[in-house]
C-alpha cells in the first residue's frame, strides 16, 4: 500500500507539473501575441508567428528572446528596435521566470508599467530613452533587482526612495530626469552596500553632498551632475577606494577648495567638477593619481599654479582647466602622456613659454592656450603635431617666426595665432592644409606676400590676415576658394590691383581690403558680391566707381581713395567724390544741373499746393516741405537688394500706418509698390536745439560706421536693416517687416497660446542670432537691450533679434548730450551693468536668460505677485529652492508632456542669470544646451567615460557658427 500511495502521489505531482508547465507555455505565448498587438515597428517582423504549434516554446527562437532549458522565458531584449505604442501590463504574470527586461531606446508612450514591479525575480531592467512620463511606483517588491536604468525619460513627482530597500542593487541610473520634485540625498541610500554605479545626473537634487556618501565603498561611478548641489565637496569622498568616475559638473554652487583626500582615489580615471564656484589651488594629490585619464575643472575660480607633478602622468588623455585664475608657468613636460588628446588652459593668467612636449604622444587633437600671458616662440616641434584638429594660441605675447609646418597640419580645421607678435612670412605650406576651414593671423607682424599656395586649402571658410605687415599683390588664385565666407586683409601694405577673380567667391559675406596700398580701378565684376559687406576704403584706387556700389549706399566703404570718381550726371555724391571727366564742357553740365533743380522746385511746389488744397494728411505735408526745402539734402544708404522709392517712404509716414512706439522712435508699416511690406522706424530727434549741418548725427563718421556694421549683418535670426534715409531733421531706418509682431505681445497679449515646441524654437533662434553677434563678428556686437519686445516673429514664428539701440547710441554720442546713456530695460538689465555702465557679452547673456524665463513661465519680468522690489529671477530662485519643486514655475497652460525639456531650459535660464558674470555661459554654449533640450529630438546631455570636447571655442571670437 505504501508503494502504491507513493506512486500515486508521484503521478499526481507529475501531472500537476505538466499542467502547470503547459499553462505557463500558453501564458507566455499569449503575452507575445499581446506585444504583437500593442507594439509597432518593422523589427517585429523578425518574430515568426507562423511557427505557432510547431512546438510549445516556439517563441524561444524569436530574436531578442532567451529561454531556460524548460522553455521558460528569462530574457526579453528589444533595445533600439524603433518600436512605438506601449508595453502591455502583466509581463511577469505571464512570464514568472523573467530575469532580464531591456526595452530601452524605443518610442513608447504612457506611464511606467506598474505591473513590472511584481517581477520579484527580475535582475535587470533597462528602460532608457523611452519617452515615459508620470510618477514612479514603489519598487520595494523587486528584491532581486541588480541593474536599473530609467535614464532619459519624463518622470515627475517624488523621486522613488523605495529604491533604498533594494539591497542587491548595483547600478542605478536616473540620468536626465529633471522633472522630479526637489529632493535631498537621504541617508537610507547608504544601505545599498552593493551599489557600484549611482548616476543621478539632472535629477533635481539640492542641498549639500552628505558626508555619509563616503560609506558607500562599493561605488565605482558617482555622477551628480547638473543638479542644485551647493556647499563644499566632502573630504569623505576620498574613502571611496573603488571609485573610477566622479562627475559633479554643472551644479554651479559647489564651493570651497577641492579636498586633498581625493588623491586617495587611486582607481579614479575621470574627474569632472567644472562649472561651479570652486576656489583655491588644484591639489597636487589629484594630479598624482596613477590612473587619471580625464581632469576637467573649467569655469571655476581656481588659482595658483598647475602642479608640476601632472607632467609625470602616463595616463592623462584630457586636461581642461580653462576660465579660472591660474598663474605661473605650464609644467614644461606636460604632454608626455602617450594618450594625450586634449589640452585647454585658455582664459587664465598663465605665463612663460608654451610646453614643448605636448605632441610627444602623437594623438593630440585639441591645443587651446588662448587669452593668457604666454611669451617666447612656438616650439619647432609643433610642426610635427600632425594629429591636431584645432590649434589656438591667440591673445598672448608670443613672438618670432611660426614653424612652417604648423600651417600645413593635415587635419587641422582651425589655426588661430591672432593678436600676438609673430613675424616673418606666412608659410607656403598652408596649401597642404586641406582640412583647414578657419585661419586667423590678425594683429601680428607677419610680412612678405600672401602665398598663392593658400588657394589649395580649398576648405577655407574664414581668412583673417588683417593688421600685419603683408605686402605685394592679392593672389588672384584666391578666387578659387569657393567656400570662403570671410576675407579680411585690411591694415596691411598690399599694393596690387583688386583681382577680378574675387568675384567668383559667391559665398563671401565679408570682404575688407581697407587701409592698404591697392591701386587700379574697382572691377565691375566685384559688384556681383553684393549685398555682402565690402570695405575698400583708404587705398589708392582710381577711376569710376561702379554704379551698383553707389546705388547700394557703399560710399563710406570707398572713402580715402582720392582717385575715385562718379561717372553719372548729376553726381549724387559730389561732396565726397568728384565727377569723372567728360568730353562735353563742365559749364554745359552745370547749366543742365541748374535747370534740373529749378524744375524739381516747381514740381514739388505744385505737389505741395495740391495736397494742401485737397486736405491731405498734415504729416505728409510736413515731410514734403522738408523734402522740397532741400530736395537733394537726403542721404540714403542701402544694405540689401530691395527696391523702394524714397518719396513713397516719406509720404507713407502717416498715423494710419503706425504699428508701434518706442523710446527711440515711431515704427510704421509701409506697403511698397511691389506688394512687399517694410517697417520704417522714424528716430526721435532732440527739439531743444536746432541741429546745424555740423551737428547732424549721421555725418559723424563713427556713427555711420556703426550703422554700416548693422547693415552688413547677415543672419537668419537677425532682422534685416535694408537701409536708412538721413536729413538734418529726419532720420529713418528701413527694416524687414515681421507679420507676427514681437514676442512680448505673443506671450502676454496674444490670443493664440504658443506651445512649448514653438517657444523652444524661438529661444533657440534668439540664441543663435546673439551668438552670431558675439562670436562671429570682429569686433563683436553687444546688443545691450535684449528683451521680448525686441524679438520679432515672422509668419512661421521664426524669431529675429531687432533694435540694436541705434537711436540710443546716436543720442548718447551727440554733441548736445550731457549725460551718459545706459542702454537696457528694467527687469532685463544685468546687475553689474547697472552699477558699472560697462556693457559686456555677459550682460546680453543675462538679458537672454530673462527672456528664457518669460518663455518658460509665461510671466512678465516684473509682476505684482513677485513682491516689492522683486523680479522674475528672484521669484524663480525662491521657487526652485523649496520642496514644492521647480516645476511650479512652469507655465501651467502648457502640456505637461514637455516638462523634462522645459526643466532643461530652466537650468539654462538659471545659469544665464547668475549674478556673477563669469558663471554665465557664453551664447555659443547656450546654443548647444538648447539644441540638447530640443523637445523634438533628444540628445545626450553629457555621457560618462567618453572623451569630452575640450575646446572652449564658444568662449572666443572667431568661433564658427
Amino acid at each position: 500500500m505504501g508503494l502504491l500511495r507513493f506512486l500515486f502521489l508521484l503521478t499526481l505531482q507529475l501531472s500537476l507539473f505538466t499542467l502547470s508547465s503547459q499553462a505557463t507555455m500558453t501564458n507566455q505565448s499569449y503575452f507575445f501575441s499581446l506585444m504583437n498587438q500593442t507594439l509597432s515597428g518593422n523589427s517585429l517582423s523578425r518574430w515568426n508567428f507562423s511557427s505557432v504549434g510547431v512546438s510549445d516554446s516556439y517563441f524561444c527562437n524569436f530574436a531578442g528572446v532567451g529561454c531556460d532549458n524548460r522553455g521558460y522565458v528569462i530574457k526579453i531584449d528589444l533595445t533600439a528596435w524603433s518600436l512605438t505604442g506601449y508595453f502591455p501590463e502583466g509581463v511577469c504574470s505571464y512570464m514568472p521566470e523573467l530575469r532580464i527586461l531591456h526595452l530601452g531606446h524605443n518610442h513608447l508612450q504612457r506611464n511606467f508599467p506598474i505591473s513590472i514591479t511584481n517581477c520579484s525575480l527580475l535582475e535587470e531592467l533597462n528602460m532608457t530613452h523611452m519617452n515615459l512620463s508620470g510618477s514612479l511606483p514603489d519598487f520595494s517588491p523587486m528584491k532581486s533587482l541588480r541593474f536599473l536604468d530609467l535614464s532619459y525619460n519624463r518622470f515627475t513627482g517624488d523621486f522613488p526612495l523605495s529604491l533604498t530597500n533594494l539591497t542587491n542593487l548595483e547600478t542605478m541610473n536616473f540620468n536626465e530626469n529633471g522633472d522630479f520634485k526637489l529632493w535631498k540625498l537621504p541617508v537610507e541610500l547608504s544601505r545599498l552596500t552593493k551599489l557600484k554605479r549611482m548616476i543621478l545626473t539632472t535629477c533635481s537634487i539640492y542641498g549639500e553632498i552628505p558626508r555619509w556618501i563616503g560609506n558607500m565603498t562599493s561605488l565605482v561611478d558617482l555622477e551628480l551632475t547638473g543638479n542644485f548641489l551647493q556647499g563644499q565637496i566632502p573630504a569623505e569622498i576620498g574613502k571611496l577606494k573603488n571609485l573610477q568616475a566622479l562627475e559633479l559638473y554643472y551644479n554651479q554652487h559647489l564651493s570651497g577648495e577641492i579636498p586633498d583626500e581625493l588623491g586617495n582615489l587611486t582607481k579614479l580615471t575621470d574627474l569632472d567638477m567644472s562649472v561651479n564656484k570652486l576656489t583655491g589651488k588644484i591639489p597636487e594629490s589629484v594630479c598624482k593619481l596613477p590612473n587619471l585619464r580625464v581632469l576637467q575643472l573649467y569655469n571655476n575660480s581656481l588659482s595658483g599654479e598647475i602642479p608640476r607633478v601632472i607632467e609625470n602622468s602616463t595616463t592623462l588623455t584630457l586636461l581642461s582647466l580653462y576660465d579660472n585664475y591660474l598663474t605661473g608657468t605650464v609644467p614644461p613636460n606636460l604632454g608626455t602622456s602617450p594618450n594625450m588628446m586634449g589640452l585647454d588652459l585658455s582664459e587664465n593668467r598663465l605665463s612663460g613659454e608654451l610646453p614643448k612636449q605636448v605632441c610627444k604622444g602623437g594623438k593630440l587633437l585639441y591645443f587651446c592656450m588662448l587669452q593668457n600671458l604666454f611669451s617666447g616662440e612656438v616650439p619647432e616641434n609643433y610642426a610635427n603635431c600632425k594629429s591636431l584638429l584645432r590649434f589656438r594660441v591667440s591673445n598672448n605675447r608670443l613672438r618670432g617666426r611660426v614653424p612652417d609646418g604648423l600651417f600645413s597640419l593635415p587635419h587641422a580645421s582651425i589655426i588661430d595665432l591672432a593678436f600676438n607678435q609673430f613675424e616673418g612670412p606666412i608659410g607656403k605650406s598652408v596649401g597642404s592644409a586641406r582640412n583647414l576651414s578657419e585661419l586667423f593671423l590678425q594683429g601680428n607682424r607677419f610680412s612678405g606676400s600672401i602665398p598663392p599656395e593658400i588657394s589649395r586649402a580649398t576648405n577655407l571658410v574664414k581668412i583673417d590676415l588683417s593688421n600685419n605687415n603683408l605686402s605685394g599683390p592679392i593672389p588672384p588664385e584666391m578666387g578659387s576658394l569657393r567656400k570662403l565666407n570671410t576675407l579680411m586683409l585690411q591694415g596691411n601694405k598690399l599694393d596690387s590691383s583688386i583681382p577680378d577673380s574675387l568675384s567668383s567667391l559667391k559665398s563671401l559675406n565679408v570682404l575688407d581690403l581697407s587701409n592698404n596700398l591697392l591701386t587700379g580701378t574697382i572691377p565691375e565684376s566685384i559688384c556681383e558680391l553684393l549685398p555682402n559687406s565690402i570695405n575698400l576704403s583708404n587705398n589708392n584706387l582710381s577711376g569710376p566707381i561702379p554704379l551698383s556700389l553707389t546705388k547700394w549706399g557703399l560710399e563710406e566703404s570707398l572713402s580715402g581713395n582720392p582717385g575715385l570718381c562718379i561717372s553719372v550726371y548729376p553726381n549724387p555724391l559730389e561732396q565726397k567724390f568728384p565727377t569723372c571727366p567728360k568730353l562735353h564742357s563742365r559749364k554745359r553740365v552745370n547749366h543742365i544741373w541748374l535747370i534740373g533743380i529749378s524744375v524739381a522746385f516747381v514740381i514739388v511746389g505744385i505737389a505741395l499746393f495740391l495736397k494742401r488744397w485737397l486736405g491731405k494728411d498734415k504729416g505728409v505735408a510736413k515731410h514734403n516741405k522738408t523734402l522740397s526745402s532741400s530736395p537733394f539734402s537726403y542721404e540714403m544708404k542701402s544694405f540689401h537688394k530691395i527696391n523702394f522709392d524714397q518719396k513713397q517712404i516719406i509720404e507713407s509716414l502717416v498715423e494710419k500706418n503706425v504699428v508701434g512706439h518706442g523710446g527711440s522712435g515711431t515704427v510704421y508699416k509701409i506697403e511698397l509698390s511691389d506688394g512687399k511690406a517694410v517697417a520704417v522706424k522714424k528716430l526721435s530727434t532732440r527739439k531743444s536745439k536746432v541741429l546745424t549741418p555740423e551737428d547732424h548725427l549721421f555725418l559723424n563718421k563713427e556713427l555711420k560706421t556703426e550703422v554700416q556694421t548693422l547693415g552688413s549683418i547677415r543672419h537668419k535670426n537677425i532682422v534685416k536693416l535694408y537701409g536708412y534715409f538721413s536729413s538734418l531733421d529726419l532720420n529713418l531706418l528701413v527694416y524687414e517687416y515681421m507679420p507676427n509682431g514681437n514676442l512680448w505681445d505673443a506671450l502676454h497679449k496674444g490670443r493664440n497660446l504658443l506651445d512649448w515646441p514653438t517657444r523652444h524654437k524661438i529661444a533657440l533662434g534668439i540664441s543663435q542670432g546673439v551668438a552670431y553677434l558675439h562670436h562671429d563678428l570682429l569686433p563683436p556686437i553687444i546688443h545691450r537691450d535684449i528683451k521680448s519686445t525686441n524679438i520679432l516673429l515672422n509668419a512661421e514664428y521664426q524669431p529675429k533679434v531687432a533694435d540694436f539701440g541705434v537711436a540710443k547710441v546716436l543720442q548718447a554720442r551727440a554733441k548736445d548730450s550731457s549725460t551718459t546713456v545706459i542702454a537696457g530695460t528694467c527687469g532685463y538689465l544685468a546687475p553689474e551693468y547697472a552699477y558699472t555702465s560697462k556693457a559686456t557679452t555677459k550682460c546680453d547673456v543675462y538679458s537672454f536668460g530673462v527672456v528664457l524665463m518669460e518663455l518658460l513661465t509665461g510671466k512678465k519680468p516684473v509682476e505684482v505677485e513677485f513682491g516689492e522690489s522683486k523680479n522674475i529671477i528672484c521669484w524663480v530662485s525662491c521657487k526652485v529652492e523649496t520642496k514644492e519643486g521647480a516645476t511650479e514655475v512652469l507655465d501651467k497652460r502648457l502640456s505637461c508632456s514637455f516638462r523634462d525639456e522645459m526643466m532643461k531650459v530652466l537650468r539654462i535660464a538659471i545659469r544665464c542669470t547668475s549674478r556673477t558674470p563669469a558663471h554665465r555661459p557664453t551664447m555659443n554654449e547656450v546654443v548647444q544646451l538648447l539644441i540638447e533640450a530640443d523637445p523634438c529630438n533628444f540628445h545626450s546631455f553629457k555621457s560618462s567615460n567618453k572623451v569630452k570636447e575640450p575646446s572652449n571655442e564658444t568662449k572666443t571670437k572667431n568661433s564658427s557658427q
